[in-house]
């Protein structure tokens, strides 16, 4: 198993949840603006997308909600809104930029959400869960509040890349591999995943009347 210093992982933890808020509370102002919500509106609708996959996962954990915990979450989101609106129009011409950070929050926090789930000793099969649930919940929620139909239930592939994610997190981690290499891996296969998926219109199978 990899044995890491518990303080480490306590640190590595909170960067990552750090940034996935960022990047997550970017994607959910930014889908605000496209709404034409208010700076108010925009802020609650990317602190709900940021912080709403891992609020549900603390909850079934039975912890208090990480956000909780520190106000740099709720700082981390203002500064994020303050970067739309300062830097809204440059990043727009960049096209993909924004679909990047919403991959980059899923990222992290499917990331999160396991690590957080094994630390309190729970199997491998609810972590991989648990991250899921992180990564793809807050997503839900921002297109509930937009009145969008969720994107992780009728197209492109999300919530998928979190459960990938987390497979070749469990199988480096029995194979003791370094926690660096580990994360970094996982990391990297929810990004390409869901970069070829859209890249390439590859989605899952769609239900229809034919099938009831």
């Amino acid at each position: 198993m990899i044995t890491t210093d518990p303080e480490f992982l306590k640190i590595l933890q909170e960067v990552i949840e750090f940034l996935g808020t960022f990047a997550f509370a970017i994607s959910g102002i930014r889908h605000a603006a496209a709404k034409h919500y208010d700076w108010f509106g925009g802020y609650v609708c990317g602190f709900a997308v940021a912080i709403g996959g891992g609020t549900i996962r603390d909850v079934m954990l039975g912890v208090i909600p990480f956000w909780m915990t520190s106000p740099m979450y709720v700082l981390c989101t203002a500064f994020a809104l303050l970067f739309i609106i300062l830097f809204g129009r440059f990043m727009k011409r960049l096209g993909n930029a924004w679909f990047a950070f919403d991959t980059l929050g899923l990222a992290l926090f499917n990331i999160a959400g396991i690590q957080k789930t094994l630390s309190m000793g729970h199997p491998f099969w609810i972590a991989i869960i648990m991250g899921c649930i992180t990564g793809a919940a807050g997503g839900v929620i921002r297109d509930v509040l937009l009145n969008n139909i969720p994107v992780i239930f009728h197209k492109e592939i999300y919530a998928m890349a979190c459960v990938a994610g987390g497979f070749v997190y469990w199988l480096l981690y029995y194979l003791d591999a370094p926690l660096t290499i580990t994360v970094v891996s996982s990391f990297l296969t929810v990004c390409i995943i869901r970069f070829l998926a859209v890249k390439y219109h590859i989605s899952l199978p769609i239900l229809s009347s034919n099938h009831i």
